[in-house]
Formats: C-alpha cells, structure tokens, sequence
C-alpha cells in the first residue's frame, strides 16, 4: 500500500511560541472532528485531520493566535496543505484568526 500524505499543523501564540502539534489520522477519531464533518456535510471523514488534532492538543485555545499547515507528499516533497471545510470550521469554531498553509 503507498504510504498516505503527511499532514502537520502547529498552534502558535502571539510570540511565535508552539502551543501544540498535530498529525493526522488514517485510523483514529475524535468526537471534535465527527461534529465538524457532520456541520459541514461530510459525516463519512470521521478520521482525524492534523489541524483538528492540534486544537485538541491545545491546553489554552485562548492563546491560539495562529495555525500553520504542512504537507509532504508520498515521495517527501512539499505539496499544498490549504485546510478542507472540516478543518475551516474546526479552526473558526476555535477563534484561530491566522491560518497559513504551504
């Protein structure tokens, strides 16, 4: 089986300080992501994508300033990590303002 993309996200707060990493899933869940798929009409992508793992990760989510997305493809390159409609309403829903993606 080929390997999946690598998706990370990072929570920074106002300083540029890291508040909390998050991978995605291609086999774990989260209530946080069921409600945000359902919300936005896709309740079968119930496996956790990174930025959502990262908010929950988030001790203090009133500090979240800003959240950066990664991607790496199959063979290691960079690839575009803008975030899906799941994640766009798990980031608003958390008060992030600064989203940035690769």
């Amino acid at each position: 089986m080929a390997r999946q993309h690598e998706i990370t996200a990072i929570i920074y707060n106002k300083r540029g300080r890291v508040l909390s990493i998050g991978q995605n899933s291609y086999s774990k869940s989260h209530p946080l992501q069921k409600k945000h798929a359902v919300q936005v009409g896709q309740p079968y992508k119930e496996h956790i994508h990174a930025e959502v793992a990262a908010i929950i990760k988030c001790r203090d989510l009133s500090k979240a300033y800003k959240i950066k997305v990664f991607r790496f493809s199959a063979d290691g390159n960079p690839a575009l990590a803008k975030p899906c409609a799941i994640c766009c309403s798990a980031i608003e829903a958390a008060g992030i303002k600064h989203i940035e993606h690769t």
